[in-house]
């Protein structure tokens, strides 16, 4: 290959058309950026979104973020960087057996949670409260502030500058605020332009990777017994099938490897059903799935269900558990206490962060400065007082 950046575009494009299924995003037909850059010589545009996210602040940030569990209660569960990682793992496994663009798929999972803010759901429920009036906190809605605004790496733009195709994905994640669970049966009734395949992969694989690791990680920090989860099918049949393969595990390999199981099945099944609502959607490009009348990659309806049965013993029995609740009651005083004093002594926050009070007033630049913390900064922040 050429030095040239036309002999890289034109690359790029046959690669594409040789790997890639009709229906699929291209980086090679991407509608640019919002500040015009040209082309590099041997990355295409949404490998340089994935790469500019994976060297972002907001993206190191996710080690010290919860997911569920508030570091304090151990060392073994998930944090938010962690959970991405898992996410963009299954996304891309899915993404390559369907014939879509991997890296735009790993670009998008590898954002699509990094506008959350400290202490998990906890601290956004915070904030949300805190902003009720002025448009609310929304962790997806954040994500694309910090990729277009709050990121400042570039000499010549403010924000990422990522291509309009990754922004877009994030903007399809923002527009309803969705509660926890599983995006795709949120979502099975008509809608009007259904987002890119890529960025419905994403979503599905979320819903698959906390439903899997959740109960993973409530049985090792203790708040589940294994027995426990036998009331859900999608656990029950995974460890059957655990058991049938495997005459004797201790209950640590037992776990894991049900858990495994779990994943396994999941995507098995998503990548049957989409297939089959692909081959008979028949898109021949991206245009007919922007005018799909609904969503088409996603679980069979009795692996919905299954899901729902699980999210349902887990929201009961493991995110509403005394231990968890308490955690989240403890960081949310901390959280508020902080935005409170913020709002009122505007000089402490941040000079960076100061644009926004000027712009949009101090209770949005107190909420992009606490959002931006890490669990571990905002607690250390809030012990030395004066809060």
């Amino acid at each position: 290959m050429s030095g040239s950046s036309s002999d890289a575009v034109a690359t790029e494009a046959d690669r594409e058309r040789l790997l890639l299924a009709p229906y699929a995003m291209r980086a090679s037909a991407s509608a640019g950026r919002v500040h015009a850059e040209p082309p590099h010589p041997y990355r295409n545009a949404f490998q340089r979104d994935r790469d500019r996210i994976v060297h972002s602040s907001a993206f190191r940030r996710l080690a010290h973020k919860t997911q569920v569990f508030i570091g304090e209660m151990g060392d073994y569960h998930r944090t938010r960087l962690t959970h991405t990682l898992e996410v963009a793992s299954i996304a891309r496994t899915i993404g390559r057996s369907l014939r879509l663009h991997e890296d735009l798929i790993e670009a998008l999972a590898l954002a699509h949670d990094i506008g959350h803010p400290p202490f998990g759901h906890a601290g956004e429920d915070v904030l949300d409260a805190c902003l009720h009036d002025r448009g609310g906190f929304n962790h997806n809605r954040q994500a694309l502030r910090i990729v277009e605004l709050l990121e400042i790496r570039y000499p010549s733009f403010p924000g990422l500058n990522l291509t309009r195709e990754t922004l877009e994905g994030q903007g399809a994640r923002a527009k309803p605020a969705k509660a926890r669970g599983n995006a795709f049966a949120q979502s099975a009734e008509p809608c009007p332009a259904p987002p890119l395949l890529e960025v419905q992969v994403v979503d599905a694989s979320d819903s698959i990777a906390y439903d899997a690791h959740d109960a993973d990680d409530a049985v090792e920090l203790g708040l589940l017994e294994l027995a426990d989860l036998d009331g859900a099918a999608l656990w029950r049949e995974s460890a059957a099938r655990v058991r049938r393969a495997y005459a004797a595990l201790d209950p640590q390999q037992f776990r894991r490897a049900a858990v495994h199981e779990i994943i396994d099945r999941l995507v098995s099944d998503l990548l049957r059903h989409s297939s089959r609502l692909l081959a008979e959607a028949q898109f021949a490009s991206v245009a007919e799935v922007r005018a799909a009348p609904r969503s088409v990659i996603g679980p069979s309806a009795e692996m919905v269900e299954q899901q729902r049965e699980l999210e349902s013993l887990l929201f009961a029995r493991v995110y509403r558990h005394p231990q968890v609740l308490d955690q989240r009651a403890r960081a949310a005083e901390a959280l508020r206490a902080m935005f409170e004093q913020l709002v009122e002594r505007p000089d402490r926050i941040p000079e960076r962060f100061r644009r926004t009070a000027a712009d949009e007033g101090s209770h949005r630049a107190a909420a992009d400065y606490l959002a931006c913390m890490t669990d571990r900064l905002a607690l250390e922040t809030f012990a030395r007082g004066g809060w």
